[in-house]
């Protein structure tokens, strides 16, 4: 595998490239319009003060193009965190936690555990979510469900943890607003 070296110095622009993936055929093919990936940007844009800007993909349902993204937006974008939309779910086209799994060397099984739990207290249904959250090198990759307020319960519970994760790892560093969604670093 390769990837970009150090984050630091690299981003010549200051902003902060985040990767938003779409997982959908109907959206790939503009049979819809995509409102997961603008639900993210929606999310972030409301919850982060650090400087940053959307790398956006749209890709269908298939495992194949769904690697190729994710490993184009951390090793080539140089992302430390991608988020996906779509594909999570027990349908047989839903294959973006394989995916995931393929291109990251190590699972971070928390994230999807509390995804599930968050979403559990809206909809029966959240325990048919497959998402999954991964390293792939400096990159965390993090499987989101399709539907806008779904995304934002998802994040309410997993962003406070997703800036000491980057830290971690030797991504950028994230900053976010307080009042609205405080990130959590060990004194």
């Amino acid at each position: 595998m390769s990837y970009r070296a150090d984050r630091s110095e690299e981003n010549a622009s200051g902003d902060v490239p985040i990767g938003v993936l779409t997982v959908s055929d109907r959206a790939y093919a503009g049979v819809y319009e995509d409102q997961g990936g603008p639900g993210i940007i929606a999310v972030l844009s409301d919850y982060l003060t650090t400087k940053w800007r959307p790398v956006a993909r749209i890709v269908r349902d298939d495992k194949s193009e769904i690697e190729a993204a994710l490993v184009d937006l951390s090793d080539r974008e140089g992302c430390c965190l991608i988020l996906t939309t779509g594909g999570t779910g027990p349908a047989l086209r839903d294959v973006t936690p394989e995916a995931t799994a393929a291109v990251c060397e190590r699972i971070m099984p928390g994230f999807g555990e509390l995804m599930r739990t968050a979403s559990l207290r809206d909809v029966p249904t959240a325990i048919l979510s497959r998402q999954i959250a991964g390293l792939r090198g400096r990159s965390l990759i993090v499987n989101l469900p399709g539907k806008p307020a779904a995304i934002r319960t998802c994040l309410d519970a997993v962003l406070p943890a997703i800036p000491y994760c980057l830290d971690l790892i030797g991504g950028y560093r994230l900053e976010t607003d307080g009042d609205k969604c405080r990130a959590f670093r060990p004194a």
